[in-house]
């Protein structure tokens, strides 16, 4: 924050960010693209999650870039839609050709997490998490409602008295959610299968599987807010290149990710991507801001 008042710039929080982001850039002598969402600043806000407008701010991000360079991406989010993440991720493996390292400085959860899967690499560190990629619909866990269901199932078979009980919770479901919580758990977990077969383990393909049903096995995840820290997804199987072993790279992605969370806590910014030339898309409350330097 200091950094931001000592600039005296009115555009000290971009100043500060483009600053870091430059800087990592020159570091890892690639492109660097940072996805920010500011949920926790701004907890019950819409528009955080990962959506279908994500798409024109990472064309905005690419533009004019030297793709041959690849990209690192750097992911906070608390995922989002299935559909949309499933088009980013297609859209960004074609761009850069499948060379795309997900650096996690704090949190990618569900849809970020697939989109951490579709990279060849995950650069996580004490401090980072990934979680279930479990899918959702308007906050309400696909796995949470077909467990619920079946428990419905079971007990209104072993005693009759219960199903009036079931009946008035079962009941607030749409008559076909039950089919689109199983379609969306069987589409979530085959495109992140396919992901990592033809990415992070093209050169071995049978683990791709293994790893997708511990992701998406909710007997081991219990709950889709759990975090999955480095030991657990080095545990999964998951490419991980441990942040601590490169206490300068460590340095400078902190550095950018503390500039990002000083932005969502001192100005009106929701959502932020931006690259390290200073190309923007910045969502606000109510309202869309595209910058450039």
């Amino acid at each position: 924050m200091q950094e931001i008042i000592d600039s005296k710039r009115t555009d000290g929080h971009d100043f500060v960010r483009r600053k870091y982001l430059k800087a990592l850039s020159e570091k890892t002598g690639r492109n660097v693209i940072a996805y920010y969402s500011g949920w926790l600043q701004k907890p019950n806000i819409k528009g955080v999650d990962i959506d279908d407008g994500d798409k024109s701010a990472f064309m905005n991000a690419i533009y004019n870039l030297d793709r041959s360079k690849g990209l690192d991406l750097i992911l906070h989010t608390p995922g989002g839609q299935v559909a949309a993440t499933e088009s980013i991720v297609d859209y960004l493996r074609k761009m850069f050709k499948g060379d795309i390292v997900a650096y996690i400085p704090q949190i990618a959860m569900s849809a970020g997490t697939m989109i951490a899967c579709a990279c060849k690499e995950i650069v996580m560190g004490n401090h980072s998490n990934l979680g279930p990629i479990d899918p959702q619909f308007n906050g309400i866990p696909a796995f949470g409602v077909v467990e619920e269901f079946e428990r419905a199932m079971r007990e209104v078979k072993e005693d009759n008295s219960r199903a009036l009980v079931w009946k008035s919770i079962i009941g607030r479901y749409h008559p076909t959610f039950i089919g689109e919580c199983l379609n969306s758990i069987k589409w979530s977990k085959t495109i992140v299968t396919k992901w990592l077969e033809d990415g992070m383990f093209a050169d071995n393909k049978s683990k791709a599987a293994t790893i997708v049903e511990q992701l998406g096995n909710r007997d081991e995840t219990l709950t889709h807010a759990r975090h999955l820290g480095v030991d657990e997804c080095e545990k999964i199987g998951l490419k991980i290149k441990r942040l601590e072993n490169d206490q300068d790279l460590q340095g400078a992605l902190l550095s950018v990710h503390h500039a990002f969370i000083l932005t969502f806590s001192g100005t009106q910014s929701i959502k932020i991507t931006e690259n390290q030339d200073g190309k923007a898309y910045v969502l606000q409350a109510q309202q869309l801001v595209t910058r450039s330097i």
